[in-house]
């Protein structure tokens, strides 16, 4: 049996059904799940000193593409709208094979865990030079996140019409084929699942009409979750009505991509009509501001999104275009243009927060997760308000508002992953060393 007291935390923002904020609470940790809250816990096992720390459960993302840690700031794709973004990109990315994915993956995971997630998705949609799903996974397992794994997939290239070239497509009968292997190897059912992995063509503008229905009935025969981009920008609306004749919401609907266990990206260009689809459904939505708006895609509708009832988390997106995996500085950015747009009162840092943790939760289905309660995961992220981030703070909600945005201490189900700031479970500095000469190898 491991156990672990968290000690005297400063205060405690548990995200439970009534919100609760604790003052110099207790918890104990014990076989992965929060096994008490109090004051004056006993514990035989390990202790660790709260009383500096704002204790939150960890931040779950809800949208990933972890190899773009490889491409951050590529010339020629800094200043472009998603097509031409992607059309410069995807030569690079053609050029991976699976060392790089897996080192991609592993620093994108630590650069989450630094900013407090514990709980991540990842949409993998082309596999180069033999790179499999597995590469990412079994990075994840290294690092110790909680890993929500994707099985993308593109196969119309360019030569039939799509976005891609055809080096990156692949047939869609081994996409199925593929998605039934890393299906059955990896996902973990079970309450407390360390890996699960869902079903995501990419987009409907690089897989066919067939495949976005073939994967909605392999997902839901296997008891799996559903993912894609959807409604990302003006160009995806146009593709939609020129090529389907009708907007992107009702494209997922007449294709079974409507659901509680569908969980669309982006979704900044959804009208009344599709919110309001996506409420009755229960259709989950990743929010990504910062990528939405280094590409120019403009500002979600999620304060309609939530007031409507349709269920947010936020996501990074993939580190070409937002150039960092910090989800902390994500709810901030997510928070700041919900007020830019509809004012300053449309929402809170508070709301922020518990869109980048129990949203991001209830987005993938994980009720286990996101919610600081007895029985609940023993996920964590513990940060420090003793530094000159937070010093003058008048409130717990400046840890959004001014900071920190780095984890002082980080747990995923008990087991410390970042310690006084520092990865405990991969060489850091090497993973880096060899993401540089990674990424100089590819801009030959």
């Amino acid at each position: 049996m491991s156990e672990i007291l968290i000690r005297n935390a400063w205060n405690i923002l548990t995200m439970d059904d009534a919100g609760s904020e604790l003052d110099g609470a207790d918890m104990i940790l014990r076989d992965g799940i929060i096994a008490e809250i109090g004051s004056d816990l006993v514990s035989e096992g390990e202790v660790v000193d709260a009383s500096r720390c704002l204790v939150t459960p960890g931040l779950v993302n809800t949208h990933h593409h972890l190899y773009q840690t490889l491409t951050r700031a590529v010339p020629g794709a800094q200043d472009a709208l998603l097509f031409g973004w992607l059309q410069t990109l995807y030569p690079i990315w053609a050029r991976f094979g699976p060392e790089e994915m897996r080192i991609s993956a592993l620093t994108g995971l630590a650069e989450l865990a630094l900013s407090g997630c514990t709980l991540t998705s990842d949409h993998l949609y082309l596999y180069p030079n033999g790179a499999r799903l597995d590469d990412t996974i079994e990075a994840a397992q290294d690092i110790g996140l909680r890993f929500h794994a994707t099985r993308g997939a593109m196969s119309i290239g360019q030569s039939d019409g799509g976005l891609p070239p055809d080096a990156l497509v692949e047939t869609e009968a081994a996409i199925l084929e593929d998605s039934i292997r890393v299906i059955d190897r990896f996902h973990d059912p079970r309450e407390g699942a360390m890996v699960r992995v869902g079903v995501a063509p990419c987009s409907p503008f690089s897989v066919s009409r067939e495949l976005m229905r073939d994967a909605a009935l392999l997902a839901r025969d296997k008891g799996v979750m559903l993912h894609t981009h959807l409604a990302e920008n003006d160009e995806d609306i146009a593709y939609s009505l020129e090529k389907f004749g009708c907007r992107p919401g009702q494209y997922a609907e007449d294709l079974g991509w409507t659901g509680p266990d569908v969980w669309h990206a982006h979704c900044v260009k959804l009208d009344g009509q599709e919110i309001d689809l996506f409420a009755s459904s229960r259709t989950g939505v990743a929010h990504c501001p910062c990528s939405n708006c280094r590409l120019g895609s403009g500002i979600a509708p999620v304060r309609e999104m939530i007031d409507a009832g349709v269920k947010v988390g936020l996501g990074v997106d993939g580190s070409a275009s937002n150039d960092s995996s910090n989800l902390m500085l994500e709810a901030r950015q997510a928070m700041l243009l919900q007020r830019v747009s509809r004012g300053a009162d449309a929402m809170s840092a508070r709301a922020a927060l518990r869109l980048a943790t129990r949203g991001g939760a209830e987005v993938l289905g994980r009720h286990d997760c996101g919610q600081i309660a007895v029985g609940k995961r023993a996920d964590l992220a513990l940060w420090d308000i003793g530094g000159i981030d937070s010093a003058g703070s008048w409130d717990r909600s400046a840890l959004l508002l001014a900071g920190p945005s780095r984890v002082r201490h980080l747990f995923v189900e008990g087991r410390q992953v970042v310690r006084d700031g520092c990865v405990t479970t991969i060489d850091l500095g090497r993973v880096i060393a060899r993401q540089n000469t990674l990424a100089e190898r590819l801009a030959m």
